[in-house]
């Protein structure tokens, strides 16, 4: 089993900055792809960032590529999601999860274990 603590999330103004953490605890693979999803109101939840076990392969939604930054401490396992140039339209809960099969898939199916979430809210 795997526990997933994320931490990080608050209110910022567009264009500000936000560093999401989720640190990991219990069993770990050594090839696990980690990465982050959110759900903002209303919507279905979606894929944001991830991120392989080398670090070497890192892949992003369209919507946040060039914006975000995906990073990992195996170390410290954990992983993080540097937030730059925020807009209204990224606010939502951002959840961590984990694939311990290690793919490079977005899909929330692959995903066997989930954080409770953060609350990101981007607002003037």
């Amino acid at each position: 089993q795997v526990h997933l603590v994320e931490s990080g999330g608050g209110l910022v103004q567009p264009g500000g900055s936000l560093r999401l953490s989720c640190a990991a605890s219990g069993r770990t693979f050594g090839t696990d792809t980690m990465a982050w999803f959110r759900q903002a109101p209303g919507n279905e939840r979606e894929f944001v960032a991830g991120i392989t076990w080398s670090g070497r392969i890192t892949f992003y939604a369209d919507s946040v590529r060039g914006r975000f930054t995906i990073s990992r401490d195996n170390a410290k396992n954990t992983v993080y999601l540097q937030m730059n140039s925020l807009k209204v339209e990224d606010t939502a809960v951002y959840y961590c999860a984990v694939d311990s099969a290690g793919s490079t898939l977005r899909f929330e199916s692959v995903y066997d274990y989930w954080g409770q979430g953060t609350q990101v809210t981007v607002s003037s």
